[in-house]
């Protein structure tokens, strides 16, 4: 008997259904025991008209009523969005409705008779299935707000095409793309905008950059491979083609894979088929795959780096990306954009760039695309001090001569009688920390140099005040980098 209630269990709405009072009277008082609130019911009728009034976490529904089967009261809950787990019962061992009470979505199948307190832990893993079930719905439910075509901001005619492509894409059923753009031009974005627009946007989505590892460890990542394949193959791995059955892979700079793994891949292409590494057997299965490249494919065939009977396989349907400096109307809408939202991460009140700052932005050419821009108002934003920003807040590489009294292209004018470099980097640290009130994550990104960096020059300089944060926490909680809802585009 429980002493105490049930963490998991408490104040749940469960359902009970079985044609046998005693069955529902030790059922009910088990579960009231536990904290939940539990109603009863004696046949399928008496169920239907409790759903439709009340909304409940788990229903207990017995394979045999009255007026029915559990099974075919399943059944009709299985259409519904709104509807509690259901953990079944039966007294009549059948392997075949069990399996049938599975696939309608029975989270489990309970023998009669049965232990309370093994009703209780079936009940308890129901619950916790129905608490991952809803969590998974509210993480794809913000990945589709967060990649949706209106993510690609820009008013160019290249930014237009693009939206209005990306629907046609994903409606499509094709199962080979191929974005290509330079590096920084958002082609993880726009793969991402892709899947989510499609009708497989609740399948996964996963993605793996193919100049990442060593051949033999990608093509591991890719197929799997079997237990003893190699040295350190102790156990057997599900690779990524099988993880996404369904959905989608996306292959990043996949002009830098090796000329052996791609004639893998092109063989997967052309039969939905592959075999894990060491293995023997063929694996079927039905993935979409979106490949990148800021390479020029064409030219990578001529010098033999890129097979060409996968390009034209991947390149059934190409999507180009164009940079940033051939769209620069997009560049004052991105820029309005990234304002906003590091402005709200970050809790600050800034009415955005002045004039002279936002015609600095837009005639500049943007090498590194929008993760550069992205990067320079997020800077920005975080150093910001006054109610809006100006040339002064942005870094050198941007602004250039502009409002400078020193030489172009020098940061530090190095005095006549010369100094000590040592005292230029500990001044610059002090300052880096200082303009982020201690949090060594973001004053590491300043002076383009790791946190621990920081943290080694703190003590080799003396700066003891930086060496614990002003609120007292210490190093552990002052750092946690300023996270984004999107991933820097690529």
């Amino acid at each position: 008997m429980a002493t105490t209630a049930n963490k998991t269990l408490k104040e749940r709405r469960i359902l009970i259904v079985d044609d046998e009072l005693a069955i529902r009277r030790a059922l009910k008082e088990r579960f009231t025991e536990e904290g939940s609130r539990p109603d009863t019911a004696e046949d399928a009728q008496t169920a239907r008209t409790r759903l439709r009034t009340d909304d409940y976490d788990l229903m207990l529904l017995d394979h045999r009523l009255p007026d029915g089967t559990g099974l075919a009261l399943l059944e009709e809950l299985s259409s519904q969005e709104r509807r509690p787990e259901v953990v079944m019962m039966t007294a009549y061992a059948s392997t075949q409705d069990a399996v049938r009470a599975m696939k309608l979505g029975a989270a489990d199948y309970v023998m009669k008779p049965f232990d309370l307190d093994e009703m209780v832990l079936a009940a308890e893993r129901a619950l916790d299935h129905r608490e991952l079930r809803g969590e998974v719905s509210r993480l794809r439910a913000q990945n589709r707000a967060a990649f949706t075509v209106d993510q690609l901001v820009g008013s160019s005619r290249q930014m237009a095409e693009l939206r209005t492509l990306i629907p046609r894409i994903a409606g499509s059923g094709a199962r080979t793309i191929l974005v290509t753009g330079e590096s920084g031009t958002g082609k993880d974005l726009v793969a991402r905008a892709i899947h989510f627009a499609s009708p497989e946007a609740d399948k996964p989505f996963l993605n793996i950059t193919c100049t990442a590892l060593q051949e033999t460890l990608l093509e591991s990542e890719l197929f799997g491979h079997e237990r003893g394949a190699f040295t350190d193959a102790k156990t057997a791995k599900i690779g990524l083609f099988e993880q996404a059955n369904g959905g989608t892979i996306f292959l990043d700079e996949i002009g830098d894979m090796s000329l052996g793994l791609q004639a893998k891949l092109l063989r997967f292409l052309e039969s939905k088929q592959f075999r894990r590494v060491g293995g023997l057997k063929d694996i079927t299965v039905d993935v979409r795959i979106i490949a990148a490249t800021n390479k020029n494919l064409e030219r990578a065939i001529q010098d033999g780096a890129f097979r060409s009977d996968l390009y034209y396989r991947l390149n059934v349907i190409p999507v180009e990306i164009s940079p940033l400096r051939e769209r620069p109307e997009d560049v004052v809408d991105l820029v309005r954009f990234f304002e906003r939202r590091y402005a709200e991460e970050l809790k600050k009140s800034i009415g955005g760039f002045d004039g002279d700052a936002l015609e600095l932005l837009r005639r500049h050419p943007w090498p590194g695309n929008v993760r550069e821009l992205k990067n320079v108002v997020e800077r920005a934003v975080l150093l910001s001090s006054g109610p809006s920003l100006t040339i002064a807040d942005l870094p050198v590489s941007v602004r250039g001569g502009a409002g400078a009294t020193h030489k172009p292209g020098r940061l530090l004018e190095l005095p006549t009688a010369g100094l000590v470099v040592d005292d230029v980097v500990r001044d610059l640290l002090d300052q880096a920390l200082e303009r982020t009130q201690g949090n060594k994550s973001h004053a590491a990104r300043l002076l383009g140099i790791h946190r621990d960096q920081v943290r080694y020059w703190v003590h080799k300089y003396g700066l003891d005040r930086w060496i614990r944060t002003r609120d007292g926490k210490g190093d552990s909680a002052e750092d946690s980098p300023v996270e984004t809802a999107e991933r820097d585009p690529d």
